[in-house]
């Protein structure tokens, strides 16, 4: 598996406890985000290294979540129907750039923005939702803190799928690994994929997207 890995308990003491953040596994060229699919589509994207096949729709918003927690949350590590097969994306950083910088509320009282009007038109004209929604812990409890993810269509779903993803690796199976510890009540053995703050530089693209300084 491409992905590092460290141990939960080891760095929940890291996390911020509260505000929003973008927790990823990222360096200098790369950030890697997650998607849960039905094995249709999650099997032939890990097999040919893309999204695509007969199953997989360009015409709908594909979600990408960065923060691993939170797609264990969204997918009941990899239990719920048509979330079988976990899926670790590895983007251009680039790539992830330009999908923040594109990113829209897909909530009004979330925009900061004062006129509907504005913020319905903006909606309209973007590619990429943004949503804060609350992070969980491995058994499910919300947290304080909030975590991102972002809807992508049209141009920008394009661009995911045909420039800026690198590699595509299914990790269910370590997905079933983890969630024995989980099960198991042993969370000192319970490792998740090593993620840190996300830096957003731009003071105005933070202050847009709702980032916590």
């Amino acid at each position: 598996m491409n992905l590092e890995v460290e141990r939960y308990v080891d760095q929940r003491l890291r996390w911020p406890r509260e505000g929003r953040h973008i927790l990823a596994q990222f360096d200098g060229n790369s950030v890697f985000v997650y998607q849960a699919y039905r094995p249709e589509i999650g099997l032939f994207a890990a097999e040919q290294g893309r999204l695509g096949g007969p199953f997989f729709s360009r015409g709908r918003m594909t979600w990408i979540k960065p923060n691993f927690l939170w797609m264990m949350y969204r997918s009941g590590w990899a239990a719920k129907d048509g979330q079988e097969v976990v899926l670790a994306i590895r983007l251009r950083r680039d790539g992830f750039k330009a999908i923040l910088r594109r990113a829209v509320h897909s909530t009004f009282a979330a925009s900061g923005i004062a006129d509907y009007e504005l913020w319905q038109q903006q909606v309209e004209d973007s590619d990429v939702r943004l949503q804060w929604d609350p992070d969980h812990d491995p058994d499910g409890a919300p947290e304080k803190r909030r975590a991102i993810q972002l809807g992508l269509r049209g141009e920008a779903l394009r661009s995911f799928c045909d420039e800026w993803t690198i590699s595509i690796e299914n990790v269910t199976e370590f997905v079933h690994q983890q969630c024995k510890a989980l099960d198991e009540k042993r969370l000192e053995a319970l490792f998740t994929p090593r993620e840190e703050v996300y830096p957003v530089d731009e003071p105005s693209l933070r202050d847009r997207l709702g980032i916590t300084p």
